[in-house]
């Protein structure tokens, strides 16, 4: 750490969508933990004077990735899960420790859990920020509210609830163990064996239970959603944010844009075979989710075209080694190939989520001011988004996390 200034780079960010285009030739001064200034090479050297200078040897400089549908502590059904499954708190939190390493390392600067075990995203949280561990900026919902057999109720990253009463009670629970967000559970999904994915899990007098207390506290509510009845009623009840949207339709998707209603489509999830293979889960979860990847995808269009607010997230742990990549430029990858194009995608990938955690003040672009959490890449994002599969460089508050030289393997 210490002060430097950054040269021999092109900023990239996501204003690019907003008519804010690449700065090349670049030099991006750093102080302590934030960006002091960001412009051509000469104009940013005559402020910066004799600091230590970082070369980035001509690459792509862009903010780190925020990945929003993240689970440090996923077990799902098979062996792979029940690896997890099994693992004492120790183990655990050394396991999502490892995690969190692991993500930073690929480019993911900050992420948003959606469901952790025993609360011990909150103690990975504090030793990040205590510099104890090494790690993403953490926006944690806690344990996610579910009905009682309801969908990911067998484990220890759920908290059962029933009726409104039940459901104030646990999103009361999550905000005073330090939730910045909601997440609840209002449809069946891939992974619960004795429900459909369009199987409705809560009553409209809990779902308003829910965001009338989440939102007089501040704070915002995600779902998991598959089928588009319950989300058109949760989203007429005011949900903030779809995770999965499987079974969208036009019209839902209308209504979803015009209430502001943001998606995280995590499309990595019904086309994610081998991952599963190497999970060992059951076959039953494997066809379903195979199975409903077209359906899943049209779902994705229909948003698009409605004007939604998209962003990235994998579902996948973020760092998961997965066909030729990671779990979350995979799914950055899909996102664009499917319509949403490469600089929509940068946008969606670090300003957008930084603008729905309410953080864009602190994260999202290279700008004066921002937390200097960067990261560096030898290909160009606004021509594809499969440049950041040469993601080499990562800083994170000021701090090189990861310097690679060019042309080293990935």
């Amino acid at each position: 750490m210490g002060d430097m200034v950054i040269v021999n780079c092109t900023v990239v960010d996501g204003r690019a969508c907003e008519g804010t285009g690449p700065v090349p030739d670049a030099a991006v001064l750093v102080q302590g933990e934030r960006v002091a200034a960001v412009g051509p090479r000469e104009q940013v050297l005559r402020r910066a004077g004799d600091l230590r200078r970082v070369d980035l040897g001509g690459a792509y400089l862009t903010p780190g990735l925020v990945n929003m549908h993240t689970h440090l502590s996923l077990s799902l059904p098979g062996r792979g899960g029940d690896g997890v499954k099994d693992m004492g708190p120790h183990d655990l939190a050394l396991y999502m420790a490892d995690g969190a390493r692991r993500t930073l390392a690929c480019g993911v600067t900050t992420v948003r859990c959606v469901a952790e075990k025993d609360h011990a995203d909150f103690a990975l949280r504090r030793a990040i920020e205590a510099g104890r561990a090494a790690g993403p900026r953490i926006f944690t919902a806690g344990r996610a509210l579910v009905s009682t057999g309801g969908h990911g109720h067998e484990g220890t990253d759920t908290l059962e609830c029933d009726g409104p009463d039940g459901f104030r009670r646990g999103a009361r629970s999550q905000i005073k163990a330090g939730a910045d967000l909601i997440k609840v559970m209002i449809s069946g999904g891939i992974a619960g064996e004795h429900e459909r994915m369009d199987t409705p899990q809560l009553f409209p007098d809990e779902m308003a239970a829910v965001l009338d207390t989440a939102h007089a506290w501040g704070r915002k509510v995600t779902a998991h959603a598959g089928p588009a009845p319950a989300i058109a009623q949760a989203v007429e009840l005011g949900l903030d944010c779809v995770e999965h949207g499987y079974e969208l339709t036009p019209e839902v998707a209308a209504a979803m844009a015009a209430r502001g209603t943001a998606l995280v489509p995590t499309l990595l999830v019904t086309r994610c075979a081998s991952f599963f293979d190497e999970l060992g889960v059951p076959e039953w979860m494997r066809a379903r989710s195979l199975a409903a990847g077209p359906r899943h995808l049209a779902g994705y269009a229909m948003a698009l075209a409605a004007g939604v607010t998209v962003l990235l997230g994998s579902d996948m742990p973020p760092f998961w080694p997965f066909e030729g990549t990671n779990a979350t430029v995979r799914e950055l990858e899909h996102m664009s190939e499917a319509g949403l194009g490469p600089a929509a995608a940068l946008r969606a990938g670090t300003l957008g989520p930084a603008r729905w955690l309410g953080a864009d003040a602190d994260i999202g672009t290279v700008e004066p001011g921002r937390y200097a959490d960067l990261i560096a890449m030898d290909a160009d994002p606004l021509a594809s988004a499969s440049a950041f599969r040469s993601v080499r460089w990562v800083m994170k508050g000021g701090e090189i996390v990861r310097d690679d030289p060019p042309g080293a393997p990935r």
